[in-house]
């Protein structure tokens, strides 16, 4: 069966050739030929038809300052444009692999996985039972493109689709194409640099549109998937499906380094997302009543329908009158007219709104069961169980929020606010600190009025007062909208109790019994990830923590932090501690009876911790899989991963196959066995690679190479997201923020954060008599080891140390020599190492991949080439320097990566 249209290349070639024609005649035929000229020189170097990249060169260094600008939108614009073409072959492979049945990672294979290892249905029921997957959004400013380009390129991307998928007349085609014609000509005259900083407001809302537009409609796509599987392979009805998402975000609500998200913000944030998910529950309960007019002398509802449809009717006893009328004989129209006007009252002042999200869920479950009686079991299948699956997965937040702050704000606050006690709390050692927060949240009266607070500094005052706040915003908004606090470079366990105490004086937490907040701690600095037991034990042990964690279930929410850590200890080292201190944390919980949640604080990119993400699950130790799993999902990768329906469905069905095979594996095998000698290989190879990736941070005039041989000063100021590039603005290494640490070096094509120490580690453990063998077997059978060096081997593709020898150029001949020399050895020696370990020929063997590359890299050398004649210069006017920006943005649109 014939799916599609069309297929890739001649997407690629029918958007190229658009391009060109709107390039002539938005520009000038001179313009259109510059461009062409510098594409088929391009292609001719990476073809091998031309020794030198001269060509390329002398035709940019003779562009006047208006071709400049020309050419970055040009080759920028075309980025785009095939960005979407290969998202339409993505989907054109989804579908069809669905429609042959080929399809790896999914639902069904999952469910086939388990049959096959002889799951019964009840081990299935319990694995499902555990899982929970709980993508979480942020703000961080990965997303180079303006929200008004983005909503251009989904115009074109629907054109595609239209094309592809829907058997259209001559004069319907000449439609579609005219209109896609106009879309890239308005993209073309639209700017695509940002003439200002978003603010958290744009953030929160472009997160907003991923779930309200695309998450919510192909949640209950995924859980029908899923039934649908488990029906064929076991009896139907034999597994019961527990709820398996819940999506939650940071836009809005994160305060870490960003002075910008105040509690205005985050009130905004949540009153927002009801407004927004509450009418989508209306239309649907709507358009539900066009479904269900059975008439009452067809069916024979309950008894328990019947008393809850009464029970509704006095709660709004006009309503009930007017429901009454129009629909005399049909009570369960009669019904949804009630829950459509309960939901509407959700935030008025009227009585009778839904209390919860769980009340409406009781009323859709109800109305459910009472179809099923009736044997309309097909009714409620395909019109109320999604739904009740939307309602369970959304509530009446849409997104629950996390808080997030940096520790020293909470040290600091309640230091101030002690004082007027006479007590000095930064005096105290950790040991004091410790114990007299545990009185204090133990005592039954406050310390701290978070009324007053006058006689606080701004900077106390905004922390005190955002708890304050928070207590009403819970009240308002249920608690689970915002019922989760993490802190941010925690090291020690008063970090965690600071949390709690400001918690409990603001009235969020009241022990024994009642605690409002998950307080989850970010552990990323070598000294938190070292000190897990002592952080974590002490706090298991600790009375008043006992009593909150009891109160929330016993589930302890910690969050590794792979960006922070990955920047300090670099790749190999950074994921080898990772992986073994959530086998640490894993035997603390275990020791202590307590349930754990990780929350992998991952970014897009490998260097921060990205790759392909059922990967990474099923790479996890077994001891971490607890069957819940929480993740950040970050700038340009939730546009890749969620914008597009069926890429966004798959994904989640990605996530669900990877982590019901990881929570069947532990429980079979609740302690991973990795034999001592792999153990032993890394820990040899990861310290090895810190202390070499260490040392060249350390070198001498590191800072000042980062600086002339990246576009680091270009990207602080891209207005790219609300918060500000480093945390200090100190000119160093640890200052910056691991963002445009990996941004700069992906741009100049010197990906190092992805990979350089691994040939170091590598070499030193061959040097300690280790064997290539034993590398290779590692590589063959260890999930953990094959992921990372696959993700190493991705960034050491996407590396290009013959484009990164232009940007080394720009550094100072003493610089150059001493540091680009020792960056390009390690690159060398660990392509030939990783090539070696994999036994491939290539660093890639995914053909895809490679051929991804090849079509990209001649159009993205252009635009590096004009980046460094830009930065050359000792004065840009402003023109230039918007030109610079854009081919910031064109190489990260070319690299489908930022930081």
């Amino acid at each position: 069966m014939t799916l599609h249209a069309r297929e890739i290349n001649q997407d690629v070639r029918e958007l190229g050739e658009l391009l060109g024609d709107v390039l002539e005649s938005q520009s000038s035929t001179s313009a259109f030929e510059t461009v062409e000229q510098l594409r088929t020189d391009s292609i001719a170097y990476r073809r091998g038809d031309a020794e030198t990249r001269d060509a390329v060169r002398e035709t940019i260094a003779e562009l006047d300052p208006e071709r400049r600008d020309v050419v970055a939108r040009a080759f920028t614009t075309y980025f785009e444009l095939i960005n979407l073409a290969e998202e339409r072959q993505r989907v054109r492979q989804i579908r069809q692999g669905s429609q042959d049945g080929t399809l790896d990672d999914s639902v069904e294979q999952a469910v086939e996985n388990l049959s096959n290892r002889g799951a019964d249905p009840e081990t299935v029921e319990a694995v499902l039972d555990d899982v929970l997957i709980q993508p979480t959004f942020t703000a961080h400013p990965t997303e180079a493109r303006r929200k008004t380009v983005k909503a251009k390129l989904r115009a074109v991307a629907s054109d595609l689709e239209t094309l592809d998928e829907v058997r259209l007349t001559d004069d319907e085609q000449r439609h579609v194409e005219r209109d896609l014609a106009a879309e890239v000509t308005s993209l073309w005259q639209t700017p695509q640099v940002r003439d200002r900083r978003p603010e958290v407001t744009d953030e929160a809302l472009n997160v907003q549109w991923y779930i309200e537009n695309v998450l919510f409609d192909v949640i209950d796509d995924v859980y029908e998937a899923l039934e649908s599987a488990l029906a064929d392979e076991y009896d139907p009805d034999a597994v019961d499906v527990s709820k398996l998402y819940e999506f939650r975000s940071w836009a809005g609500s994160d305060r870490d380094g960003n002075p910008y998200v105040t509690p205005e913000v985050t009130e905004e944030t949540l009153e927002r997302q009801r407004e927004v998910v509450l009418p989508l529950y209306r239309d649907r309960l709507k358009a539900l009543s066009g479904v269900l007019s059975q008439d009452a002398s067809n069916i024979e509802t309950s008894g328990a329908f019947d008393e809850r449809l009464e029970d509704h009717k006095q709660r709004l006893a006009g309503v009930a009158v007017e429901a009454e009328e129009r629909y005399p004989d049909e009570p369960y129209r009669q019904k949804l007219k009630l829950m459509r006007e309960s939901v509407l009252r959700v935030a008025d002042v009227r009585s009778g709104g839904y209390e919860n999200a769980d009340a409406l869920l009781a009323d859709l479950r109800i109305l459910a069961d009472d179809l099923r009686r009736n044997d309309a079991d097909v009714i409620a299948e395909a019109h109320v169980d999604p739904l009740i699956r939307k309602v369970d997965t959304f509530g009446f937040t849409l997104a629950s929020l996390d808080l997030r702050d940096h520790r020293q704000k909470h040290t600091d606050a309640i230091d101030e606010a002690l004082e007027p006690e006479g007590i000095d709390y930064k005096a105290k050692d950790e040991a004091g600190r410790v114990e007299l927060l545990t009185d204090a949240i133990l005592q039954d009266e406050p310390i701290v009025d978070v009324d007053d607070t006058d006689e606080l500094s701004d900077e106390a005052a905004r922390v005190v007062r955002l708890f304050r706040k928070a207590a009403e915003w819970q009240k308002e908004f249920g608690v689970n909208a915002i019922d989760t606090y993490c802190i941010s470079w925690c090291e020690e366990p008063s970090h965690v109790l600071e949390v709690l105490f400001l918690a409990d004086q603001a009235g969020i937490v009241d022990l024994p019994g009642y605690c409002g907040f998950d307080v989850v701690p970010l552990l990323e600095s070598k000294y938190a990830l070292d000190g897990a037991r002592r952080i974590m034990g002490t706090l298991f042990e600790n009375e008043a923590y006992e009593q909150a964690l009891e109160a929330r279930g016993g589930v302890q929410e910690i969050m590794l932090g792979y960006s922070d850590s990955n920047k300090e200890n670099g790749f190999l080292a950074a994921n080898w501690s990772l992986y073994r201190n959530q086998k640490r944390l894993a035997a603390i919980t275990d020791d202590f009876d307590v349930d754990m949640r990780l929350f992998h604080g991952r970014g897009g990119s490998i260097s921060r911790g990205g790759g392909p993400m059922n990967d990474a699950m099923l790479a996890l130790p077994n001891e971490s899989v607890s069957g819940q799993i929480k993740f950040t999902e970050q700038g340009e990768s939730i546009a890749e991963k969620y914008a597009n329906p069926n890429i966004a469905e798959r994904n989640l069905e990605q996530m669900l196959d990877a982590q019901m095979r990881a929570r069947f594996n532990a429980m079979e095998e609740p302690v991973e066995e990795v034999p001592a000698e792999w153990e032993t290989a890394m820990e040899t190879a990861a310290e090895a690679a810190r202390l070499e990736y260490r040392s060249l941070l350390e070198t001498d005039g590191f800072v000042d190479f980062f600086e002339q041989a990246t576009p680091i000063t270009v990207i602080e100021n891209l207005n790219m997201g609300s918060r500000p590039a480093s945390r200090s603005g100190d000119r160093s290494v640890e200052d910056l923020r691991a963002i445009p640490w990996v941004f700069s070096w992906t741009q100049a094509r010197c990906i190092i954060p992805g990979w350089y120490g691994v040939a170091t580690g590598v070499q030193a453990y061959l040097d300690d008599g280790g064997e290539m063998e034993t590398l290779r077997e590692m590589y063959r059978e260890w999930p953990f080891f094959r992921t990372k060096l696959d993700n190493a081997t991705l960034a050491l593709a996407r590396t290009d140390f013959d484009i990164a020898d232009q940007y080394a150029d720009l550094a100072d001949d003493e610089l150059r020599e001493r540091i680009f020399s020792r960056i390009e050895a390690e690159y060398d020696h660990t392509v030939d190492l990783v090539t070696t370990i994999t036994e491939r020929e290539e660093l890639l063997d995914r053909e895809w991949l490679r051929e991804n590359l090849e079509r990209r890299n001649p159009y993205v050398d252009p635009l590096n080439l004009l980046q460094v004649r830009l930065l050359q210069q000792s004065h840009l006017t402003e023109s230039e320097q918007r030109t610079l920006r854009l081919t910031v943005q064109g190489v990260a649109a070319g690299m489908k990566n930022t930081g």
